[in-house]
């Protein structure tokens, strides 16, 4: 039986990416005419290493950020956000080993400022490492969300 590839190992499994494809066909009619950036996984990763701390980056901030350098009219919003939750769960799998930096990755907020409930330990670590940072984490309805988060935004 093969053996599970780790969360490290998935981060950098470039998987022929980053790659530019054109929008045709179901995608054009989804995503609109142009051509689309599918990133790697280091490439998003790296991109959420870029956010200082005090400062949050939102899932919708990477993908522009990414279609820019790469001259496309937009990033995949699929894969982008894969491969943030994967550069999470990397992270943690290295600090778990007691491996040095990790890439900050619990401020990248989803859009609208809420917090990830997919990331290790669910929405409540993730809450607790964005306060811990001097954020206010609020309640709404069933989610979280960092108030005044638009104020915090970093764009790279």
């Amino acid at each position: 039986m093969a053996r599970r590839k780790t969360w490290v190992e998935k981060l950098h499994d470039k998987k022929d990416l980053p790659k530019v494809v054109k929008l045709e066909g179901k995608m054009s009619k989804r995503f609109g005419e142009g051509t689309m950036v599918i990133p790697s996984p280091v490439e998003v990763d790296a991109v959420m290493k870029m956010v200082p701390e005090g400062r949050v980056i939102t899932v919708e901030e990477i993908r522009k950020y990414l279609a820019r350098k790469h001259g496309t009219d937009i990033a995949c919003p699929l894969t982008t956000g894969i491969f943030v939750w994967i550069a999470a769960n990397a992270a943690e799998e290295i600090r778990e080993r007691g491996g040095g930096e990790i890439t900050p990755y619990w401020r990248t907020l989803k859009s609208g400022g809420y917090l990830n409930e997919k990331y290790p330990g669910g929405a409540e670590r993730h809450k607790e490492l964005l306060e811990a940072e001097g954020h206010t984490v609020v309640r709404r309805g069933k989610r979280y969300l960092v108030e005044n988060y638009r104020e915090k935004v970093f764009i790279p």
